[in-house]
């Protein structure tokens, strides 16, 4: 069977990969390369913190799960790190974090108070605020260095035989011989089956093919879809977890390099003019990252690179997996939380493909749930990002 993948994403690498190594001939594009969208700008964490429909949170435990297995797959080649990870609380957010921590411990999820020597411990190079009254640790979450990960997903799909390629898909067409596929240069390519992982793009191109996958379009100040990450690139720190603290999130990247996010302040970015190193918003997050650093009285050098990046966000706010209808050999992927999600998704949308057998997991993320609707029938997730959220 020939697939064509569209969107090199994470998405779209896990689906080829899982595809390459069933057998499939598999042709994997993306408009400007790999990895270059909503991919390039995560915050990495792998978790299922937030989410409250029970089958959206049955999908992220098996996605946190089949990151431990393809670790295993893959060995120390694999660039994923189950760190777990801890939320500070101040009086403003205690009885937030108290409830979410009784909510997942009645769901089995690994969750558990930590005492400020405990949680200093485990964070590394990191001093706790005398404000912070409270501290959780979810020791079942982790996070990935995404470049990384996704070359190192891209190198073992091709290794298996998947092609890749530069192009921008500008026509798909669903015919009683297949899907055809048109390029803006003109060439057309022709597949049993066409896989849309295209990310923000999956609604105009899904559209193109009568197919409707709604989702959140808006990319100016304040949508929900915009959202900004600071890479610290000094001071170098022994960061070991990922750490969720009132005003900052903060992960470990390469090098003692830090990923920083200060999800209230996204309302605040705007596309059109993007926060500078020197700006007011690097200012404040500098001002947040200054306060936990180890030796608060000393002025380190801050050295941040803010990069503005945009959710691949379905209008309801869950994933979207499947066939548009029982006759469509168009399979539409898209989600909000790819980074944990891509394993397993990859693993079930290719074997949904390769045998034709519906995967339980997938039940609930239909596009067929879209059938007949306009956009004002369907709830819109137009509340500002929280944890979790990401």
């Amino acid at each position: 069977m020939k697939v064509v993948v569209v969107g090199a994403g994470v998405l779209g690498v896990s689906v080829a990969r899982q595809l390459a190594l069933a057998g499939q001939d598999v042709v994997l594009l993306d408009r400007w390369g790999a990895g270059t969208g909503a991919t390039a700008t995560t915050f990495a964490w792998i978790n299922s913190y937030r989410r409250l429909a029970p089958d959206y949170h049955r999908l992220g435990l098996a996605g946190m799960e089949e990151h431990t297995r393809l670790a295993e797959q893959m060995g120390d080649a694999l660039p994923y790190f189950p760190s777990g990870a801890l939320q500070w609380a101040d009086s403003a957010s205690e009885r937030w974090l108290t409830d979410n921590v009784e909510r997942l411990e009645s769901l089995g999820y690994p969750a558990r108070f930590v005492t400020p020597a405990e949680a200093t411990r485990i964070a590394g190079d990191l001093r706790i605020p005398a404000t912070v009254t409270s501290i959780a640790h979810f020791p079942s979450e982790g996070y990935v260095l995404p470049d990384l990960f996704m070359g190192r997903l891209l190198a073992d799909a091709r290794r298996h035989g998947a092609r890749y390629a530069i192009g921008q898909v500008v026509a798909i067409e669903d015919t009683a011989d297949g899907v055809s596929i048109t390029l803006a240069e003109g060439d057309v390519l022709r597949a049993d089956r066409v896989v849309l992982a295209a990310g923000r793009w999956t609604e105009g191109l899904a559209a193109q093919a009568g197919i409707n996958v709604p989702m959140v379009t808006d990319t100016g100040r304040g949508s929900r879809t915009v959202g900004l990450l600071v890479h610290a690139r000094s001071p170098r720190l022994d960061l070991r977890c990922v750490i969720h603290s009132p005003g900052l999130n903060l992960r470990p990247s390469d090098g003692g390099h830090t990923v920083l996010q200060a999800l209230d302040l996204n309302a605040l970015v705007d596309p059109e003019d993007p926060p500078t190193a020197e700006g007011d918003i690097a200012r404040t997050i500098a001002q947040r990252f200054t306060a936990l650093l180890p030796q608060p009285g000393e002025r380190p050098q801050i050295d941040l690179d803010p990069r503005i990046g945009f959710r691949s966000l379905p209008l309801d706010g869950h994933t979207v997996a499947g066939y548009a209808s029982g006759r469509s050999r168009i399979y539409c992927l898209v989600s909000h939380s790819g980074i944990t999600l891509a394993p397993i998704l990859g693993r079930l949308v290719a074997t949904e493909i390769s045998t034709e057998r519906e995967q339980d997991l997938l039940r609930a993320f239909r596009p067929t749930r879209f059938l007949g609707k306009a956009r004002s029938d369907i709830e819109a997730t137009q509340h500002a990002t929280r944890l979790g959220d990401q």
